[in-house]
């Protein structure tokens, strides 16, 4: 493993830590992804902005969607090999995406964290109209669609609330993190 000669804060059994934080588009995935980053020294990775590197002008296809979600992985792979702790951002709506990122953890011996964001409806449609200079184009229909199609968490994870302040939604992240 190449040292990239930063210091990294591990979890306590020394090795990286892989963190997913999946959830419809609005609920405040990148805020939570960002309070867990500061906390474990770690690096965010998001679908948001890697679709900007690999699809300038999305289209949002299944094929599209497949090419992130690969660059993505590849991006967590070498910072994880480098022994850094990664935060992988995005709606992680299916299953099989969620079970990548796990199984790509253990091949890689990291320790592997899962966080589902919720927020309520009202302030979900509140802050996604309010939006300026995002990275996402995820719109209020786009969030419910994706609710609505979002397949269910199995498996141990956390889930954050998103709905009220950022001061709760961080005494959350320090919580389980």
């Amino acid at each position: 493993m190449a040292d990239s000669g930063a210091t990294v804060e591990r979890s306590a059994t020394g090795v990286p830590t892989l963190v997913v934080v999946c959830g419809p588009p609005g609920v405040g995935k990148t805020t939570v992804s960002e309070g867990i980053v500061e906390r474990l020294d770690g690096e965010l990775l998001r679908t948001d902005v890697v679709r900007n590197d690999v699809a300038p002008d999305p289209e949002y296809t299944p094929e599209e969607r497949r090419r992130v979600y690969d660059e993505l992985f590849d991006r967590g792979r070498n910072l994880v090999e480098r022994g850094e702790n990664v935060v992988l951002d995005g709606t992680f709506q299916y299953s099989d995406q969620r079970d990548r990122a796990r199984a790509l953890a253990a091949e890689l011996g990291a320790t592997f964290r899962s966080v589902k964001v919720e927020c309520a409806e009202p302030v979900v449609r509140d802050r996604i109209r309010a939006r300026e200079n995002d990275e996402s184009d995820a719109d209020v229909e786009v969030h419910e669609l994706i609710r609505e199609q979002f397949d269910p968490l199995d498996g141990d994870h956390v889930t954050v609330d998103n709905s009220e302040t950022l001061v709760h939604t961080q005494r959350q992240i320090d919580r389980h993190f």
